[in-house]
């Protein structure tokens, strides 16, 4: 039995990413509070927030600095729009601050309101570019199974993800598809990661010489696969893909969305992993995600090429209207204040090793085929047979149902697409929060085995 505030969610709201029937029996989990790295229901049961929310709630909940940052601007300067040469100081002061801690040189800095918005303008201002250089022909934007990019119609055909084209009549046309780097799931049988590393390059090369180097205009990829599965790059992977895409001069694009802001214990995930980007797309840890803000960081030859269309056409017609929304530029100064101040990208260095030597722990148990992450983000797969990397049913949704297990014991985090476990709490949370976090993922680990054992699945 649903109670009133869930059946009026269940008659009211369309929820993302769930199974629209099968919840209106299941109801949703109403949350009231968060404090910290908990977030608490309606009954007042605490919940370890294991995900960060969406990946982004890296200085945790009811953070009275960034609340006190959105009061403060809403009464001096609540909204102001940058259309038409309107500016205002929480925009310059931000744009200049992004300019200051990004890991390549960048030129200019334009705001979106989301990471789907900052990637689908980075499709459309890829193809600006081009056209500004007389290369009518170099569109074509490569990004890989498994990558996860946003939802609009152009960023949902860049994610590679089968759910998130189905009936919707994506992708696009010019955009395509690469392997996943997944060494677990899909390495050659010995193949080492370097070796693993070396095939996708070359499959990637073969790809842009198929098509055509003239057509290929960008390569688009996260640090660290968020949706697809929290999946870490083999060694070797970004240097290798890198030099392909130099050779043919394909862009390199970013998606900083999910690795941004310290996440894997470095101000940007691009440079954890060796990626040397040409442009950068950012979202959510730029305001804690206390704020709707995203952006796109570009370097000046783009910048250039921007200037030369908008003296032929006599104006550069792209924006929205909460492009460098005054109060959520605000909170994002003070975030960027906070994790200077505090040291919360070197604090997440110190606490790396602990985290991970617990996620390395998980690949003992039975159900736990892989168990692999950075920083403070990993992945584990769930298998039926750890010898021979055999999946459950999808219909089984065992993955599913230990998140379920999870939550009874007072953790959220997030089952994703081949029975994947996404761990990715606040970069705030402490040595003791984080072997809270990992018993009672084991105890849920433990309860799905049970489950299982007493369904015959197998």
């Amino acid at each position: 039995m649903l109670s009133n505030l869930a059946a009026r969610d269940v008659e009211t709201l369309i929820h993302p990413y769930t199974q629209l029937a099968a919840f209106r029996e299941t109801g949703p989990l109403v949350l009231e509070r968060g404090e910290g790295v908990f977030v608490f229901d309606a009954e007042g049961k605490p919940y370890l927030e294991g995900m960060a929310g969406l990946w982004c709630t890296s200085l945790g909940y009811s953070n009275r600095e960034l609340a006190e940052a959105a009061y403060e601007q809403m009464l001096k300067l609540p909204f102001q729009h940058l259309f038409s040469g309107r500016s205002h100081d929480p925009a310059i002061e931000l744009a200049e601050k992004l300019k200051e801690i990004a890991p390549v040189p960048i030129s200019k800095v334009m705001f979106t309101c989301s990471g789907s918005e900052a990637n689908d303008s980075q499709v459309k201002l890829v193809w600006y570019y081009n056209n500004a250089l007389g290369r009518p022909a170099k569109k074509k934007i490569i990004a890989r199974r498994k990558g996860y990019h946003g939802v609009t119609v152009a960023t949902a055909s860049l994610t590679g993800l089968p759910a998130n084209h189905a009936d919707f009549d994506l992708p696009i046309a010019n955009i395509l598809h690469t392997s996943c780097p997944h060494h677990y799931r899909f390495a050659n049988e010995g193949e080492s990661e370097e070796e693993f590393s070396s095939r996708l390059a070359t499959e990637l090369e073969e790809m842009i010489l198929s098509e055509g180097p003239d057509t290929v205009a960008a390569f688009i990829a996260e640090p660290v696969m968020g949706a697809g599965g929290a999946i870490t790059p083999p060694e070797g992977y970004f240097p290798k893909i890198q030099a392909v895409l130099s050779k043919y001069d394909v862009m390199l694009i970013a998606d900083e969305v999910i690795c941004g802001f310290g996440r894997l214990g470095e101000m940007f995930g691009s440079t954890a992993v060796g990626m040397v980007p040409d442009t950068i797309s950012v979202a959510k840890a730029i305001t804690s995600a206390y704020m709707p803000l995203g952006a796109v960081m570009i370097n000046e030859d783009m910048y250039q090429a921007m200037l030369d269309e908008s003296r032929k056409i006599g104006v550069f017609g792209h924006g929205f209207t909460y492009s460098g929304h005054p109060t959520a530029c605000a909170v994002a100064l003070k975030t960027l204040e906070i994790y200077e101040r505090d040291g919360i990208v070197s604090d997440v260095r110190a606490k790396t090793p602990h985290f991970q030597k617990r996620v390395a722990a998980l690949r003992e148990h039975p159900l736990v085929g892989e168990a692999r992450g950075i920083g403070l983000i990993a992945g584990l797969e769930i298998v039926a047979d750890k010898a021979t990397k055999r999946q459950y049913e999808p219909k089984e949704g065992v993955a599913a149902r230990a998140i379920g297990f999870a939550q009874e014991e007072g953790l959220i985090l997030r089952s994703l697409l081949g029975d994947r476990i996404a761990i990715c709490p606040p970069l705030i949370i402490t040595p003791e929060e984080i072997d809270m976090l990992f018993d009672r993922l084991e105890r849920a680990l433990d309860r799905t085995l049970d489950w299982i054992v007493a369904r015959k699945l197998g």
